[in-house]
């Protein structure tokens, strides 16, 4: 485990120097910060009256404080998910093919760490640094709305972890397919196709029904049985954030399906490593 953690903070120091960081937190603060100057909320009573993005009248009706953030963090959250997979999809397409980069991956291969733990380490770095950019975000558009109507709450960034296990699924997948063809490209391809198809997996059932019986129709369900139900777990993330009812057996089954889909690819990415020949 600990050559494990040294690979993850070394991807980490990698992501620092190359600006990674400041890239993705400054996109985020510039984010913050012009919702921050363009969003008016009047605050009476517990109330919202008149309220203003950009200039423009949002609602002109008294309502209740609660009733109108609730539905922000549902947006936010929904926006995070879709938003933020596809964006870290593309952004993080090049961290598993620049380990198999001629040179480097020798260099790594020559010091005591066992292939699985680099590809581990690389995996765990990717994840920590999409949980730093969730908690950023999260956290400061929830310290900008609660300074703006004097209500706090932390179910956006619970709301928003939830979401990370759809991007671990995602990420899985893109690592597993680096180990087969190692491009960029195809990696951050094969990211969005599963986001894309997680989502259509949410709404299997519905989909099929629109279907003439025959092969087609079997090929689909059977390529959408395995996939993690993306859609549906954007649904959980976001209706945390705007805390709604959510029976707990839903939650659970959803994570441990996604976890069962992204442990499976990283076991496949494992067994491929460990017969490529470097």
């Amino acid at each position: 485990m600990k050559q494990v953690l040294r690979v993850a903070f070394d991807l980490l120091l990698e992501a620092r120097r190359r600006r990674w960081f400041l890239a993705l937190f400054v996109g985020i603060t510039l984010v913050l910060v012009v919702l921050g100057f363009s969003l008016e909320l009047e605050v009476v009573d517990g109330a919202l009256a008149g309220s203003k993005l950009f200039g423009s009248l949002l609602f002109d009706d008294i309502v209740s404080a609660d009733r109108v953030l609730s539905g922000v963090y549902l947006g936010a959250a929904y926006a995070a998910f879709y938003g933020g997979a596809f964006f870290l999809a593309v952004a993080c397409s090049d961290f598993a093919p620049e380990l198999l980069a001629p040179g480097r991956i020798e260099l790594l291969l020559s010091l005591p760490i066992a292939r699985w733990q680099l590809l581990f380490g690389t995996y765990l770095g990717v994840l920590v640094i999409t949980a730093l950019g969730i908690a950023y975000g999260a956290a400061g558009l929830s310290v900008l709305l609660g300074v703006k109507t004097g209500l706090w709450s932390a179910t956006l960034l619970l709301g928003s972890f939830v979401g990370l296990a759809g991007f671990a699924a995602i990420y899985a997948v893109m690592v597993c397919v680096t180990f087969f063809v190692r491009s960029a490209a195809v990696s951050g391809a094969a990211g969005v196709i599963t986001l894309v198809l997680g989502v259509l997996a949410s709404y299997r059932e519905s989909l099929m029904t629109l279907m003439e019986p025959g092969f087609g129709r079997t090929l689909f369900s059977w390529v959408m049985l395995p996939m993690p139900r993306l859609g549906t777990l954007a649904t959980v993330s976001a209706r945390i954030a705007a805390e709604q009812a959510l029976e707990p057996e839903v939650v659970t089954r959803m994570l441990m399906g996604t976890g069962v889909f992204t442990f499976a690819l990283l076991a496949v990415a494992a067994w491929r490593f460990e017969r490529m020949d470097l």
